[in-house]
């Protein structure tokens, strides 16, 4: 098996685990709220990485990666989870989901100029295909109600928080393995996300009594959304390239209909599925595309 196609199935892996992120946080909103859920999650998850770098005695970061740590850091643990539950408090999910179909190839765009990775126009392509399937797929959701100009600004903003730290955190692998990565950027954000957490806890921020679904939510957040799932996601990257592993993330739709089918009942239609079998041919052409090489300089 080749690196890249290693790398594909890896950052699969951890779509696969980020699919499963709207149905937990679903259940997590039972008993915490948004601001809470996205600060716990995190420090469950930055708990578990500090026992686990204790464990395997890593060794603290050089001070020179710090700052792609801290940026990596900002998106995936405060950019994206408060600015999409701020979103979702004056829009719809299905609606939030029409914007956010763009950041598979937001990704790809920002792989490009912060990497200087090649990619051909085939790919280009396909990734534009696969996001305007993306965008009629959540729009078959009922994603067209809902529009709120603050709201859409939020989740922009979350999809550039979120892009730019896949990029950021996968250039981390070049020098320390994925799941250091991420266990160093949850762990850097202990000291906001421990304090934050419990003052929301003390001021109002959990329904009690908290119901058993709501702590399995919060938990596989936690452990699997925010910590584990990036472990497989950000060797994927790094092993197959940002930009043409960055599609993959295409899947993430279809798989979490498939999950809020079974976990919350919700009902799919023919025209969703016709539209995710699109989705999954796109990303499997993107994924395809050879990509160009730099030539040899001459001698």
């Amino acid at each position: 098996m080749s690196r890249t196609t290693s790398g594909l199935l890896l950052a699969l892996l951890g779509v696969l685990g980020f699919s499963f992120s709207l149905p937990w946080t679903v259940w997590a909103l039972e008993s915490f709220a948004p601001i809470l859920t996205a600060t716990g999650r995190a420090a469950i998850a930055g708990a578990v990485a500090v026992v686990i770098l204790l464990v395997r005695r890593v060794p603290w970061p050089d001070r020179s990666l710090m700052r792609p740590l801290i940026y990596t850091m900002a998106g995936a643990v405060f950019g994206w989870p408060i600015l999409i539950a701020l979103a979702l408090e004056r829009t719809t999910a299905a609606h939030a989901a029409v914007i956010a179909a763009i950041m598979p190839l937001v990704t790809a765009v920002f792989a490009v100029l912060r990497t200087g990775e090649r990619v051909a126009r085939q790919f280009w392509m396909a990734a534009v295909a696969g996001t305007a399937a993306l965008v009629v797929f959540a729009l078959l959701r009922g994603g067209g109600d809902g529009g709120n100009l603050i709201a859409d600004l939020l989740i922009v903003g979350a999809v550039l928080a979120s892009s730019w730290c896949y990029v950021e955190g996968a250039s981390l692998t070049k020098v320390m393995p994925g799941w250091q990565v991420i266990s160093w950027v949850v762990v850097l954000a202990l000291p906001i996300t421990v304090p934050v957490t419990v003052i929301l806890a003390m001021t109002g921020g959990v329904t009690t009594p908290v119901t058993t679904q709501a702590w399995i939510g919060m938990a596989f957040l936690g452990l699997v959304s925010v910590y584990f799932a990036f472990f497989a996601w950000y060797q994927g990257l790094s092993m197959a390239g940002v930009a043409r592993g960055a599609q993959t993330q295409q899947l993430q739709a279809p798989l979490t209909l498939l999950w809020s089918a079974l976990l919350l009942g919700e009902v799919v239609t023919w025209p969703t599925v016709v539209a995710a079998l699109v989705i999954v041919g796109c990303v499997a052409w993107a994924v395809r595309v050879r990509m160009p090489t730099v030539a040899a300089p001459e001698e």
